[in-house]
């Protein structure tokens, strides 16, 4: 399928996934439908193992919402463009295969969510990151309020969300919003190696892994642990547990198959 607004290469069982709306790599609704196309098309590839989302150019990873295009839009218009934004972040969170955002430049409103969406965060160490949406007046709408707390806890979000600041890639690795930080010119090259360490993995165990902590992060911790042991047999008698074991015991790497 081609795709507008995204430009996509695989490499080593890894699909790096680029927004492409130059200059600044807005987000508007084609670009949320063809994410969710392009995610639902790699959920069925058994070439994909782990996917990375970047941007085209130089300036942006995403510079947030296309406000051009919303502005002036009626209030039914506004919950239908909602209802699309959030069935492609809720699909890129919900993929059974690990995502990384390689983040640089201005990463704002939509595309700090976007990038939220993702299990891992790689960033420029001079990226400038955050949901600046209340100096206009707004407030976040694909998931800003509920991710960022769940990751940064309560209280430091409502203080950038409250303020409308922005941080640097390194004050986003300091408070636990971005995994790394490294140099603009090694943020991609990092992600495709964190990206296909990922995709050398037993693909049950690691799906599992993510099922686990993003549904158990929502129960009560009793009801949690009973999920997190369901997960746990499951992965126990699959085909590359069975071999994880007998290779252990043979002393030997195990030869994983994904099943």
């Amino acid at each position: 399928m081609i795709y507008d607004t995204l430009t996509i290469e695989k490499e080593g069982g890894v699909a790096i996934v680029r927004l492409n709306r130059p200059p600044v790599n807005s987000l508007n609704c084609k670009v949320y439908c063809e994410l969710y196309d392009l995610i639902s098309e790699f959920e069925n590839d058994d070439e994909v193992s782990a996917i990375i989302l970047n941007g085209t150019g130089e300036k942006a990873f995403a510079a947030g919402l296309d406000v051009k295009e919303v502005a002036g839009k009626s209030i039914p218009d506004y919950f239908a463009f909602g209802r699309v934004s959030r069935m492609c972040l809720d699909k890129i969170a919900g993929i059974q295969k690990p995502t990384i955002a390689a983040l640089f430049g201005f990463v704002f409103g939509g595309g700090c969510e976007l990038a939220l969406a993702c299990d891992l965060r790689i960033a420029a160490s001079d990226a400038s990151i955050g949901c600046p949406e209340v100096n206009l007046g707004i407030i976040p709408g694909s998931g800003g309020t509920q991710r960022l707390p769940r990751l940064i806890g309560i209280s430091k979000a409502k203080e950038l969300l409250f303020m409308g600041d922005t941080v640097s890639g390194d004050e986003a690795y300091r408070i636990g919003l971005v995994n790394k930080a490294v140099p603009k010119e090694a943020v991609l090259d990092e992600a495709k190696t964190w990206a296909k360490k990922l995709a050398a993995k037993p693909k049950v165990a690691l799906s599992l892994l993510k099922n686990a902590i993003d549904n158990g992060i929502n129960m009560d911790l009793q009801s949690a642990i009973t999920y997190e042991n369901n997960c746990f047999v499951i992965t126990y008698v699959s085909e590359d547990g069975r071999e994880g074991f007998q290779a252990f015991n043979e002393k030997r790497k195990p030869v994983f198959k994904g099943k």
